[in-house]
């Protein structure tokens, strides 16, 4: 049982952290947007990647080169570029906003949530590289139940962060409203895409 709670804690420090991934699925539960399909992808892929660490973090870990993740952050900054220029996009058009209405199809929301699921390096740092290394003198049974404590903190997380976005969805039905949002998207969306293009620039000179 004390595993658990360990992996539960440990699993929630990471995922507290504010990123795209945690982004995507308030603005899916603010727009009520297939949010228990979000949730559930993105859980069930903690899920796999928390156990993928744990139980072959050595093997995994030798494919893990600095130019994979270079390669990955490649496709997350066109990943994240492309998300940011639809908004810009729709702002510029002047669209008529309604976050009641289903922006995306199913299969273009379940494209999106792993993109920004799969796409993200700091998702592999954080489940199989840094919960794999954590556990990695475990043994088995401990291991287990670390992995069960850490998939049930991300479980938790996404599921209570989706519907609770979906609850406050119906205070904040306004057009204004929404825009900022979008203007705070954007902006966060900004400085992530920065990131990672500093971390692509720092691969490239060195």
């Amino acid at each position: 049982m004390s595993y658990i709670i360990l992996g539960f804690v440990t699993g929630m420090s990471l995922i507290l952290a504010l990123g795209a991934q945690n982004i995507f699925v308030i603005e899916q539960g603010l727009k009520k947007n297939f949010v228990f399909y979000v949730c559930l992808i993105c859980s069930l892929s903690d899920f796999l990647l928390i156990f993928l660490g744990i139980f072959i973090f050595y093997y995994f870990q030798i494919f893990f080169t600095p130019l994979i993740e270079f390669l990955l952050n490649l496709l997350l900054l066109t990943f994240l570029l492309h998300f940011i220029w639809n908004k810009i996009r729709s702002e510029i058009q002047n669209l008529n906003l309604n976050i009641k209405q289903n922006n995306y199809s199913l299969s273009q929301t379940v494209f999106k949530t792993l993109g920004f699921t799969y796409l993200n390096p700091h998702v592999y740092s954080d489940t199989v590289f840094f919960l794999g290394n954590f556990s990695k003198d475990f043994i088995l049974e401990q291991k287990i139940f670390f992995g069960i404590g850490a998939s049930l903190s991300s479980i938790l997380f996404f599921f209570i962060v989706g519907y609770a976005s979906k609850y406050l969805s119906n205070y904040l039905m306004t057009k204004k409203i929404w825009k900022i949002i979008n203007l705070v998207i954007v902006i966060f969306m900004f400085f992530l895409s920065t990131y990672v293009l500093i971390n692509i620039i720092n691969f490239l000179i060195s």
